[in-house]
This record gives structure tokens, sequence and C-alpha cells, in this order.
């Protein structure tokens, strides 16, 4: 029986370029094949490297603690579709957190964090991001394909559309912040850009701003990094030093040894649950401290 090889960073750095920048699965197969040194050890990392869908949930669907729903609302160029949950034992008005998900859509991977969220005592919304273009699709690849097709001007004016929504629900205190992972990482700093009523921004291994528009970001800002992130680490010295010079107010984090993507439980290889559990404490107390 062959063995299967060990997962290398070469390995990673390849998956992470494909599907942030090439979306070439053909080369990119050819590239772990190469790495792996046979296309069986290819083909059983792959999966290891790519999100699991199936992987458990840390919060059931169906949990009793919380009251979860599909809603829809309006955004100034059709009508933005998610899915939000809130604790069902709640007295009063609570924080609203917008989680944003990955350049994989709204799966369900993202409907289990903003039930977590909701369980650390938040409104939490997940928006669908490709509802404009019909939703979601159960395929990664054509998810991706989707995302690189987005007109980035129309996903900012449907963030501050969602941050409108949201602060007006009855169970809102008014106060919303956002919290995005990877690509959503990237519209959490363009959304504190865009709208001033934004009152907190946790950005995960997100691209940055650019360093000319850091003026106008009111929301307070955590910012969490991947030490072996090269591609998204490369613009943090610039954005550290518009927020510094700009004088706004932020944390920002870097989890040496770990990967892009570190937080997403679905994914074995890149996953690291020590600095997962870090930056989900750090950003559970800034939200609280920062939305109640």
């Amino acid at each position: 029986m062959e063995r299967m090889p060990k997962i290398t960073q070469a390995m990673i750095d390849a998956y992470d370029e494909y599907t942030h920048l090439t979306l070439d699965r053909r080369r990119f197969m050819e590239r772990l094949t190469a790495l792996a040194g046979s296309a069986a050890g290819a083909a059983a990392i792959a999966p290891l490297l790519a999100a699991n869908s199936a992987s458990a949930q840390i919060v059931a669907e169906g949990d009793s603690r919380l009251i979860a729903e599909e809603v829809t609302w309006a955004a100034p160029k059709g009508q933005m579709r998610g899915y939000i949950a809130r604790p069902k034992d709640a007295t009063g008005q609570l924080g609203g957190v917008i989680v944003i998900h990955e350049n994989r859509g709204l799966n369900a991977h993202i409907r289990d964090v903003a039930r977590r969220m909701a369980l650390e005592g938040f409104v939490a919304l997940a928006p669908d991001f490709l509802s404009l273009e019909g939703g979601t699709p159960s395929d990664e690849d054509k998810a991706r394909e989707m995302f690189g097709k987005l007109d980035r001007a129309v996903t900012v004016e449907n963030a501050v559309a969602t941050v409108a929504y949201l602060s007006e629900l009855d169970w809102v205190n008014g106060k919303v912040g956002a919290i995005g992972f990877c690509w959503g990482g990237g519209l959490v700093n363009q959304l504190a850009v865009a709208d001033p009523n934004l009152k907190a921004a946790v950005a995960y291994y997100g691209a940055q701003p650019p360093a000319e528009s850091v003026a106008n970001i009111k929301a307070a800002l955590m910012l969490h990094y991947a030490g072996l992130d090269e591609r998204i680490n490369a613009g943090i010295e610039a954005y550290k030093k518009a927020l510094e010079d700009g004088g706004k107010t932020y944390e920002l984090f870097v989890y040496e040894g770990v990967n892009h993507a570190f937080n997403n439980d679905t994914s074995a290889a890149r996953y690291d649950k020590a600095a997962a559990e870090l930056a989900w404490q750090r950003t559970v107390a800034f939200l609280k401290k920062n939305l109640g």
C-alpha cells in the first residue's frame, strides 16, 4: 500500500495560489502531483488542503439555545439573502455582527460561525454576497469563479446596506460590527472605509485597503494575520503606517507558524486550533467592548 506523503508548506502554498490567484485546477493538480511524487498521493492530499463541507459543526443547526432563520433585505441593486442567528433567552437588545464568508460563499461552515457568534451574545448575520448572482452554488470552484467576476463597488454597497439592515432590527442595539475571513476579511477592511456607521471591524487574513483611503475609517479595528501568509502579509506595513498616521484605533496580531485560513476548522491541513481559539477569544472580547 502506498503511504500518503506528508503535507508540506509548498503544497499549502500551491493550494493558496490556486484558490486565490489562478483558479486553474489542472495546473494545481499537476504541481501537487510533482510535490507529492505521484498522482495517487496528490489525489489523497488535495481533499485535506480543501475545506471539507462534511466536517462536524461546532454548533448544531437546531441548537435549542438559538433562534436562526433565513432572511432577505434590500440592497441598491437587488435583494440580499442571508442567515441570522440570535440567543433565544436574550432579554434586551444586543450588538449586531455581520459574519462575512470566504471566497466560497455562504456555506455550512460560515453558518456555523454565525451560530457560534450568536452564542457569544450577539445577533449574527451571515450574508450571501453572491445573492445578486443567484446565490452560492454547491460547487466551490464555481463559487470562486463567480467571486472573480463580482463588481467590487456593488459588493461594498451591498455590505453597507447590510449594516443598515442589521442595525435597525428590533433585537439589535443599533451598534453593528463585522468579522470576515480571507475574501471576507478584505471586504471588512473595505466596509470600514466605506461606512462610518460601522462600529467595529475584525479582519482575518484580509487584503488591506489602499493607504489613501484609511483616513475614512471610523470603526475600531482588529486585524488577524497568519505568519506564513506571505501574499497577504506583504500589505501589513503600509496598512499599519496609514492607521498610525491617521490616529486610528486598531489592534494587530500575527500568529507565527500558521497558514492563511488558520481559523477554518473544515480544512485539515491549514487549521490551527491554538491560533484559532486565541484569535476568537480576542475577537469576542473586542466586539463586546465596542458593541455593548
